[in-house]
């Protein structure tokens, strides 16, 4: 019996022993007495409502409760491997992203991992009635998928908020400009902005404004809001600011020309956008359109042509 034959049961043995070691780790620490919940036992009263520690943990979903505590676990003993560059830039694309489900360095990188070990095993099974070049190739193949796959999410994450972002900035300095018209300063207007509504850029002035309130500088602070974003439409924004700030400028003046040019540039961008369709739409036109107009053209005539000739 070879190896490509065995594959399949060693696959299941290895999936067998890792879920009898889960249960018994389950099962081990469901025994142990849990001193919080000792704790909560002798300071409450029969007067009082004693807290059930375990149906608080079961009201939290299904990821957070079970999935992000292995991932913790996994990522304690993947990151001593990972240079500490590595993790300051990935610290950095998480944060642009804007920290999806309180997602760290070393969580991401457990992912990514966790991704290639179980994708290239199935890859191996896939790829075994090609014989070992079969095994190597689609082992290796989906495991480097796998490898990728959490770093493409983390991508479009990153795109994602930037083009949103990109698209307020405009409504928001014209919201900005019509509060500093008002008497508001310009840290109460960024305020508003965060109060009246609910997407990244407003989260983002909300955290501009909370930083200038412990005491940091509005320099500072809207360098932080730039290095946390890494959008042009914002550099141009915080650095018109802060210049603005150092001459003694208006600030509704600044806000208005920044608008404007916002505008002109959202206008622009769509303008872009609408010239590249038709050169977009020609691949599936190609592939799927015009595929099926030859064949209700010419799918009769081949009927016919057939039938004569043989």
């Amino acid at each position: 019996m070879d190896i490509i034959t065995l594959l399949p049961f060693i696959l299941a043995g290895v999936a067998i022993l890792v879920a009898i070691i889960l249960i018994a780790v389950g099962v081990s620490n469901a025994n142990e007495v849990d001193p919080l919940q000792e704790r909560l036992a002798d300071y409450a009263t029969e007067e009082q409502v004693k807290v059930n520690l375990e149906e608080i943990e079961m009201s939290v979903p299904f990821t957070q409760r079970v999935l992000l505590p292995i991932l913790r676990g996994i990522a304690a003993f993947t990151t001593q491997f990972t240079p500490e560059e590595t993790l300051k830039k990935t610290e950095h694309q998480i944060e642009i992203a804007g920290s999806p489900n309180g997602m760290t360095p070393s969580v991401f990188w457990a992912m990514r991992f966790v991704a290639m070990l179980g994708l290239g095993p199935i890859g191996a099974w896939l790829g075994r009635s090609y014989g070992v070049l079969g095994i190597v190739g689609g082992g290796l193949g989906l495991a480097a998928f796998g490898f990728m796959m959490p770093q493409m999410w983390l991508s479009s994450k990153v795109q994602r908020r930037q083009d949103g972002i990109i698209k307020a900035l405009p409504d928001a300095l014209d919201l900005m400009s019509i509060c500093v018209e008002a008497g508001l300063g310009f840290d109460q207007a960024m305020d508003r902005v965060y109060e009246k509504w609910d997407n990244d850029l407003a989260l983002e002035f909300g955290r501009v404004v909370k930083e200038i309130q412990i005491g940091k500088t509005r320099r500072e602070a809207l360098k932080n809001m730039d290095r946390r974003i890494e959008v042009r439409d914002v550099t141009s924004f915080t650095s018109a600011i802060i210049q603005a700030d150092q001459l003694g400028v208006s600030i509704t003046r600044v806000l208005k020309i920044q608008s404007e040019q916002m505008r002109i540039k959202r206008r622009q961008r769509a303008q872009e956008k609408a010239q590249q369709a038709p050169v977009k739409m020609m691949i599936p036109m190609v592939l799927f359109i015009f595929p099926s107009i030859w064949l209700v053209i010419l799918g009769p005539a081949a009927v016919q042509i057939y039938q004569q000739f043989f």
